[in-house]
């Protein structure tokens, strides 16, 4: 097995974005906790949160189902610094890193990342020294591991590990259906990382769950490769099949998410000839169909200026493109752009500020208007 930063961790990580929540919108704390002690009795250890994930309340969940209840030396902690997002200068980015130390009680974090490094903002974190930040805090034992996690094209990639050989470790967002896609460009991401040594924790395996839950023509030629396999498990093992990878997270949202990933990554064996032709197939079918490659993450919503639900509305609309349900779509947008305060797809004022902080760099106020004629006319 090659040797490289973080080759023996196990190969699933807890993703912590996107956890259960009970109808008043707080965290299902005790689901959250039975899901983080059946993937510490698995013998997995990796923990990935932020900042800025639910504004803050993930990592404070971090720190009642995990950290308050396990012994520190039992897992690896991961947190991220968001300089673009609630920090309107360069001190308010660096607390950001006491803020996590304080609302997860860690003590130190065993990987540290700067936040969703793009084109439009990747000069803000070394406008504010933050390179320099955390190689002292690295220094001081507070960090064990530098990276960043990153959302743009190979050549900015390059540069920035180029330029940064400090970095011990990139984040990219890689998946069967991505491997190709010029937007996201995971294949050449994830082969300009390598080209530099630096190994990679991979996020969205499954594209935000739409791959857990896929297109019928992907859905046919997966069922028909392995009945028995979870749609999901395709989509992790595709990503924990590549070289060089320390982790592969996923956002569960559910106890029954955990088991069935548990259930194929305790033992985990990488995709045989046979299954990779399976997926070769998949992905010739899902390049065959047009949809909007939104995953939900909501980066574009918060400074929306008419407050228009930007992955509900995306959503909808691939349920018509990809599905053909006309009408549980028109359902779905108009709950969506019904709630208090919300704005209609026709509402863009095309101010781009979305667009700018899209880390699928989608054409938003494109796609808006498209939304727009089709639910509104």
């Amino acid at each position: 097995m090659e040797e490289y930063l973080g080759s023996t961790i196990g190969k699933l990580g807890f993703g912590f974005m996107r956890l259960p929540k009970l109808e008043d919108g707080s965290f299902d704390m005790e689901q959250v906790k039975t899901m983080v002690d059946h993937f510490m009795d698995a013998g997995f250890t990796y923990f990935d949160t932020a900042f800025v994930y639910d504004n803050g309340g993930s990592e404070r969940a971090l720190k009642e189902a995990l950290i308050d209840r396990y012994p520190r030396d039992r897992f690896t902690v991961a947190t991220k610094m968001c300089a673009w997002q609630q920090a309107e200068d360069a001190a308010a980015a660096k607390q950001q890193f006491y803020t996590s130390l304080e609302r997860t009680g860690a003590g130190y974090f065993d990987f540290y990342l700067l936040h969703a490094l793009q084109a439009g903002n990747y000069q803000k974190y070394d406008e504010y020294g933050l390179w320099d930040f955390v190689r002292e805090r690295r220094a001081e034992g507070l960090i064990k591991h530098v990276g960043f996690s990153f959302h743009a094209g190979p050549e900015l990639l390059d540069e920035l590990l180029t330029a940064h050989p400090e970095v011990e470790f990139v984040q990219l967002q890689i998946n069967y259906a991505d491997w190709e896609n010029p937007d996201v460009t995971a294949r050449a991401n994830y082969e300009a990382a390598r080209k530099h040594g630096v190994p990679i924790v991979i996020m969205e395996p499954v594209k935000g769950g739409a791959l857990a839950d896929p297109i019928p023509q992907v859905r046919d030629i997966l069922q028909a490769a392995n009945p028995q396999a979870s749609l999901a498990s395709w989509a992790i093992r595709y990503a924990a099949s590549l070289d060089g990878v320390i982790t592969v997270l996923s956002g569960m949202s559910t106890l029954e998410q955990v088991d069935d990933n548990l259930s194929y990554m305790r033992d985990f064996k990488p995709l045989d000839n046979a299954e990779r032709q399976a997926i070769a197939a998949a992905q010739q079918a899902l390049a065959a169909v047009e949809s909007i490659p939104c995953t939900a993450c909501h980066y574009c919503t918060g400074g929306c200026p008419m407050n228009i639900p930007i992955p509900e509305i995306f959503a909808a609309r691939n349920r018509q493109l990809v599905w053909n349900q006309v009408e549980r779509a028109q359902q779905e947008y108009d709950k969506a752009v019904s709630a208090e305060g919300a704005g209609r797809a026709s509402a863009c004022i095309a101010c781009g500020q979305c667009e700018g902080a899209c880390p699928q760099q989608i054409p938003i106020v494109t796609w808006l208007k498209d939304c727009a004629e089709a639910f509104e006319a």
